[in-house]
C-alpha cells in the first residue's frame, strides 16, 4: 500500500513541487503554517526516519538543505526551522518551515489557505532558486 506521499512523489495525487530527483521529493504542504511551508520526502517509503542507513539518512538532509536555502531565498524569514515528528503519516518527512517567531513552528495553530495560483507561485519561485545553489 503506499502513502499519500508516495503518491504525491510519483504525480499520482498533484502537488506544488519545489524539487526532486530519483531519491527525494519537496513540495509544499498544502496546509501550511506559514507561506513556504515545504514537506522533504524520500520517494522509497520509510516509516520511521531513523530506520534510514546511514547514507540515505546524510542524502535526505543534504537534499533538504538545498530546499531550505532556496526557501530563504524567497520568503522573507530570519531562518528556515526543521521539524521532523512522524506520527501524522507513514513516511518519513522533513518539514521545512521559514520563521520569524518561534511560534512559526507550531502545529496547533491555524494553517493558512492560498489560492492555487498563490501555491504555483510560491512553488516555482522556489524551484527556481534550487540550480543556483
Amino acid at each position: 500500500m503506499s502513502t499519500i506521499f508516495s503518491r504525491i512523489a510519483s504525480g499520482e495525487i498533484p502537488s506544488y513541487k519545489i524539487a526532486g530527483d530519483d531519491r527525494f521529493f519537496a513540495f509544499l504542504d498544502i496546509n501550511p503554517l506559514v507561506k513556504g511551508h515545504t514537506l522533504v520526502v524520500p520517494r522509497k517509503e520509510i516509516d520511521y526516519i531513523f530506520d534510514m542507513n546511514d547514507g540515505e539518512y546524510r542524502d535526505f538532509f543534504a537534499f533538504a538543505k538545498k530546499v531550505a536555502l532556496a526557501i530563504e531565498k524567497v520568503i522573507e524569514c530570519k531562518r528556515i526551522g526543521i521539524a521532523v515528528v512522524g506520527l501524522e503519516v507513514p513516511h518519513a518527512h522533513i518539514h521545512l518551515v521559514p520563521l520569524n517567531d518561534i511560534y512559526d513552528i507550531d502545529f496547533k495553530k491555524p494553517k493558512l489557505s492560498f489560492t492555487p495560483q498563490e501555491f504555483a507561485e510560491i512553488a516555482q519561485q522556489i524551484s527556481n532558486q534550487i540550480s543556483l545553489i
